[in-house]
């Protein structure tokens, strides 16, 4: 009844055998690997939702409880910025790596008193309220981070808005000291007012390595595109001075100049214009019968008669923003905040967040050398444009102006797009406008008419003249 005595009972079961421990030692070696595999994937890919508290302000401790950092003599110097610089040389991504939310993390260092080997401050004026801001706003931002091994950009505590507010050679001391700089790499600076006397350079003198500079008063000579950001002077009188937004249309002026300090020439021609086009055009100045000041800075002048800045501003409806000795001027966004057309004179100058704002729709830029043309060429601008522009221009003050949280967390924002550009915002989200869509009417009793409204994602009623959003 069986073949062969090889095939015994004993015999037959070597074969299955055998294959059961091969069986079990891949499965073994299986499911270390897939092990492997998953705790190195929820390492890399795990949200990291639970952040530290712990958050960059100035209230944590007041900078004369900062820790003192006497800069030798010898300290190393770093180089000064490089002009070739772009984000694939000069930037390491890889530091970003991959996460989620597609943010950048931002780490920002404690706050520090640098000082020279005498005992001197590298900064004439320390922490500025607005640097203090700009800090805070990021350190509440979702781009903040406290880990320092998570971050992807640095931002040093390092006040150099002002140039003229710093020591150049201590300063740039200072950065080659901080202990990730690694030449500049993965570090942003802020500056607002580059430059000093007699030459005004458009960017910051500092020596900075390979840093990134988010400067106000770039050239197409000192700007890296790509790799810069260019942000707008800062207006103080964004905080101070609240200007009701005003409904697009004619105004009681067709231009106007409000700029103090405007070099001879320019002023001359302006002259030339305002005697040719008569109430068409206000030409203020300052008022030399005032006594100087806060209030008088809020005062311009025409023949004896004063009138409140930025407020005259609402009344025309092109303002003209002249380059000064620098390209960037604050004038710029108090025009913006009155809604009032800017209309650009500064060759070569890189306008604020060109990388992203399509400026055309908010501004009219005309070369220095076309000054004597500008009433031609703004009366040829149809009624309906002007309209959108004033809108616009409002607009952008209210998004990207008017605050240093808003310039900075916009900064930041462009440098993510950089970096995660499949999930970059569009051309639309940075420049069209927020709508509200209407979607329903009904008529009540009384007569009036209200309104059902879809705005920013929220819904709303418009009762009367009133809209309340969220109130359905």
């Amino acid at each position: 009844m069986y073949a062969s005595g090889k095939y015994s009972s004993r015999g037959p079961a070597l074969i299955p055998r055998m294959k059961t421990k091969h069986r079990i030692y891949y499965i073994a070696l299986f499911s270390v690997v897939l092990l492997g595999l998953i705790a190195t994937g929820m390492f890399q890919f795990w949200p990291h939702s639970i952040e530290s508290s712990a958050e960059w302000t100035l209230e944590k401790g007041s900078v004369h409880d900062a820790p003192l950092i006497r800069l030798p003599v010898s300290s190393p110097l770093p180089e000064r910025g490089d002009l070739s610089c772009r984000m694939h040389t000069c930037f390491d991504v890889y530091r970003c790596g991959y996460n989620p939310k597609n943010k950048i993390k931002v780490y920002i260092y404690p706050l520090q008193r640098f000082v020279d080997e005498f005992g001197v401050p590298i900064s004439s004026t320390g922490l500025s309220r607005e640097y203090n801001d700009l800090l805070s706003a990021i350190s509440d931002s979702d781009f903040y981070t406290d880990d320092v091994t998570r971050a992807c950009l640095f931002i040093p505590s390092i006040d150099v808005l002002n140039q003229n507010s710093i020591r150049i050679r201590e300063t740039a001391q200072a950065l080659a000291l901080l202990p990730r700089w690694d030449k500049g790499m993965n570090h942003l600076l802020f500056n607002m007012l580059p430059g000093g006397p007699p030459d005004y350079n458009t960017a910051l003198d500092v020596p900075r390595d390979r840093a990134l500079l988010a400067g106000g008063g770039f050239s197409t000579w000192t700007y890296r595109q790509g790799y810069d950001v260019s942000i707008p002077v800062y207006s103080p009188l964004s905080a101070d001075v609240v200007l009701p937004e005003r409904q697009p249309g004619p105004r009681r002026y067709f231009i106007l100049s409000s700029q103090t300090a405007i070099h001879r020439e320019y002023r001359a021609e302006l002259e030339r214009l305002k005697e040719e086009n008569g109430e068409a055009l206000l030409l203020l100045d300052k008022c030399s019968n005032l006594s100087q000041g806060a209030a008088s800075a809020r005062k311009r002048c025409y023949k004896g008669q004063v009138y409140d800045y930025p407020q005259i501003l609402q009344e025309s409806s092109f303002c003209v923003v002249l380059r000064g000795a620098r390209l960037g001027q604050a004038a710029l966004s108090d025009v913006l905040q009155a809604g009032c057309v800017p209309v650009i004179l500064a060759d070569s100058y890189i306008l604020p967040f060109s990388e992203v704002l399509d400026w055309k729709r908010a501004s009219v830029v005309i070369p220095e050398e076309k000054l004597s043309e500008m009433y031609t060429i703004l009366k040829s601008i149809p009624h309906r444009q002007v309209e959108e522009m004033q809108r616009q221009a409002r607009w952008f003050w209210e998004a990207y102006f008017n605050s240093m949280k808003a310039i900075g967390l916009t900064t930041l924002q462009i440098i993510n797009d950089r970096i995660y550009p499949y999930a970059a915002r569009t051309y639309e989200q940075w420049n069209n406008p927020p709508v509200v869509h209407l979607f329903k009417t009904t008529f009540l009793d009384n007569g009036e008419c209200s309104h059902v409204y879809y705005y920013e994602g929220s819904c709303g009623v418009c009762y009367g003249s009133e809209l309340f959003v969220g109130g359905i």
